[in-house]
């Protein structure tokens, strides 16, 4: 088993000046902390996996090709590998959940 907290997981991605901490990776998927501050922008471009988003804390709007939603704690989002998608509108401190599935990379 392999366990992990929240709180942690942030500290160590602060720790790191990144945006994304990639905390577990397996055989048939990996998962990550993404992290945006309120007015930040996303800079990410479309990846070659399927992808699951869940929205642990913070508020934004989230495109994904021609359709947008708001987000906010508890969202969960799906995104089709090689679609466009991108949060926007960030109001409060986003924290995300990616699962990737293959892994990413």
């Amino acid at each position: 088993m392999k366990a992990f907290r929240l709180d942690e997981l942030e500290a160590e991605r602060a720790a790191n000046d990144g945006a994304y901490l990639q905390f577990l990776r397996e055989r048939s998927m990996s998962v990550g902390l993404y992290a945006l501050d309120a007015g930040q922008l996303d800079p990410q471009a479309p990846h070659g996996q399927d992808e699951v988003y869940f929205v642990v804390s913070g508020r934004a709007a989230i495109t994904v090709g021609t359709e947008t939603t708001q987000v906010a704690r508890g969202s969960v989002v799906f995104v089709p590998a090689g679609e466009p998608h991108r949060f926007h509108h960030i109001t409060e401190d986003l924290r995300v959940m990616v699962v990737f599935s293959p892994p990413e990379g």
